[in-house]
């Protein structure tokens, strides 16, 4: 099994992580896989350069295994972030567009109804990159968050993204992009060390699932900053449309809440299940983000999937 980590040198904060990645010692040339995509390996790890944009290679975790017959375990993609707010940030999300109806276009790639596996490093690698950016001197000035889960490329593997931003001011930060290489290098264990995040499926620990807040999920991240918190899919309020029942008349029997809100969390639901095989699935609700139906209704969906809400001591 490998671990794939895919860079574009179309986007300065994905080939220049990339570059400082690659300047780490025990690189050699990978396996062919396209013409126009250049791969080196070190240990289990393999990086892959392509041109494209970071969210149009699909299928590359079976792409590599088809070409190379090497099965790949995870996919870590780096990218560029962009904020409205331009603040320098150094994110970590998993991918998904689980609220997407069937036969709309994804404005980031994937596919509509569709969520990788989140790979079970998201929480263990926000606190470990939190670390690095403090030793480096990089904070307070990049903020280090986490991201909702949005955007692709499709995948089947468990996955996620590692991101400089928020402008190009920031993308191509020599600074910033050795911090996400050393994440890299530590994280997977290319140091020598034991690595950081890898699932044991016999631990059968606990793992969130967040449910509601904004893009940057602030009441989610005041849990998963603690030590020991695994964290699967993180769907944000407009990853939950949810159409608000109208006024009926006593009696009327049709008081479903319209919306692609439950598609989304049972997408989202079945990816971290199976991420983590043997976990035990929490999820975590922003409530104050909710109004009261919100809330109802999904803690009675939850019910009947068998998932129990829990509360923030739960999970440590």
């Amino acid at each position: 099994m490998v671990i794939l980590v895919v860079a574009t040198t179309a986007d300065p904060a994905s080939i220049g992580p990339a570059s400082a990645f690659l300047a780490m010692p025990g690189w050699t040339p990978g396996p062919f896989i396209d013409e126009k995509i250049a791969s080196y390996a070190n240990g289990e790890t393999r990086l892959l350069k392509h041109e494209r944009s970071i969210v149009a290679e699909d299928d590359l975790d079976r792409r590599w295994q088809e070409a190379t017959g090497e099965s790949v375990s995870e996919v870590i993609f780096l990218s560029r972030h962009t904020a409205v707010s331009n603040r320098p940030a150094l994110t970590v999300h998993p991918i998904g567009v689980p609220h997407l109806r069937i036969g709309d276009t994804p404005p980031q790639g994937g596919r509509p109804a569709w969520a990788a596996p989140p790979n079970p490093r998201v929480g263990p690698w926000f606190r470990l990159l939190r670390k690095i950016a403090i030793d480096q001197c990089l904070v307070p000035e990049f903020e280090v968050t986490l991201e909702a889960t949005h955007h692709g490329p499709v995948v089947s593997t468990p996955t996620m993204f590692l991101e400089i931003g928020s402008t190009e001011e920031y993308w191509g930060r020599q600074d910033a992009a050795q911090a996400i290489a050393l994440l890299l290098w530590q994280g997977l264990g290319l140091d020598g060390g034991n690595g950081v995040g890898k699932w044991d499926r016999n631990s059968y620990n606990k793992v969130l699932l967040a449910i509601g807040g904004g893009h940057y999920v602030p009441r989610h991240m005041d849990i998963i900053q603690k030590e020991g918190v695994w964290v699967g899919h993180l769907l944000s309020g407009y990853s939950l449309p949810m159409e608000e029942p109208a006024q009926r008349k006593a009696g009327d029997q049709d008081k479903g809440i319209g919306g692609t809100w439950r598609q989304s969390i049972k997408v989202s639901l079945e990816a971290t299940k199976s991420a983590f095989p043997g976990g035990v699935i929490l999820a975590h609700l922003d409530q104050k983000s909710m109004k009261g139906w919100q809330k109802n209704a999904i803690l009675s969906f939850l019910a009947e999937e068998n998932i129990k809400a829990g509360k923030p001591d739960d999970f440590i």
